[in-house]
């Protein structure tokens, strides 16, 4: 599922081959954005800049243009030589920008947007997102201030739905949520108001480190980059990429003990932690999952 590290390797595969070129076709399944096509034509504009901000890529066109994407669970784009064959039917096409020798392609993304930067300031979620992980200008200090003061205002929150609210840290998604938990030894359902300033500080840091290990560019003057399995732990084996996300009662790798899981937040995202490693803190009864494995298989004698 597209996370910040997905959203930062596409937005700087696109700039690769898009930035200074002039858009010499666009085509679109919106009828929103072919209106604003009808009335500002693309064709002929330059591609000035690509960025990522959190989940949110932007594109930047000559004549104060920007289109603004977000993958949300399915979307994603492609990049083509003209010509060559896509891998998703064109129906699944939502937005194409071609330039001389190149098609970019996003496929099934849901939100797709033209602003100015005036609407993109006063009208679009992106002015509203928490200092983004992946950005040059973050820091562990600049991560926990943001922690520091969503504990401050909100006490009760549940960390984990914390690291997801884009508003507080850009860029986590719900592997990282889990994630960092484990690499902070914090339980995600613990309040807000029982986490360690320590804590807060350990996890500003552990996801920027390791959302950068994630990005890390690929060698060569193409548009190589990372595409292997998103990972936390040094390994390289599929198998053994991930500290607990998606590994429902398996032994932690740290302890052996059983990881746990269970559905949380209003969006009911899938939580994993080890009960061990990161133990409850606060009022009343912990919090518990579900330590049985997702499938069992079935021996035959």
């Amino acid at each position: 599922m597209p996370e910040g590290d997905t959203i930062y390797r596409s937005a700087r595969a696109l700039a690769k081959v898009l930035v200074g070129k002039h858009v010499t076709k666009f085509d679109t399944g919106y009828a929103q954005l072919a209106a604003v096509h009808d009335d500002r034509p693309l064709v002929g504009r330059l591609i000035e800049k690509v960025e990522a901000r959190g989940k949110w890529l932007l594109i930047y066109l000559s004549g104060d243009l920007i289109l603004v994407t977000h993958m949300l669970m399915s979307g994603s784009w492609h990049i083509y030589r003209t010509g060559e064959k896509w891998w998703m039917p064109k129906k699944a096409m939502r937005v194409l920008l071609e330039v001389d020798g190149w098609q970019a392609v996003a496929f099934n993304v849901p939100v797709a947007e033209f602003h100015t930067a005036a609407s993109l300031a006063r009208k679009s979620s992106v002015p509203k997102l928490g200092p983004d992980v992946l950005s040059e200008g973050y820091n562990a200090d600049i991560g926990y201030a943001a922690l520091k003061a969503r504990a401050a205002s909100h006490p009760e929150d549940e960390i984990a739905n914390v690291l997801l609210n884009q508003r507080v840290i850009a860029g986590l998604g719900n592997v990282y949520k889990s994630e960092v938990c484990f690499a902070a030894r914090v339980h995600p359902f613990r309040a807000m108001k029982t986490i360690s300033d320590d804590e807060m500080r350990q996890m500003a840091d552990v996801a920027q480190r390791y959302m950068k290990a994630n990005v890390a560019d690929g060698s060569g003057e193409g548009i190589v980059t990372y595409t292997g399995k998103r990972r936390t732990t040094h390994s390289t084996r599929r198998e053994d990429r991930l500290w607990v996300y998606g590994r429902r009662g398996l032994e932690c790798r740290r302890c052996g003990g059983v990881i746990e899981y269970r559905k949380q937040g209003t969006g009911a995202r899938s939580t994993y932690w080890c009960p061990d490693c990161q133990p409850w803190v606060g009022d009343g009864v912990a919090v518990k999952g579900l330590d049985t494995p997702v499938r069992r298989v079935k021996m035959s004698c």
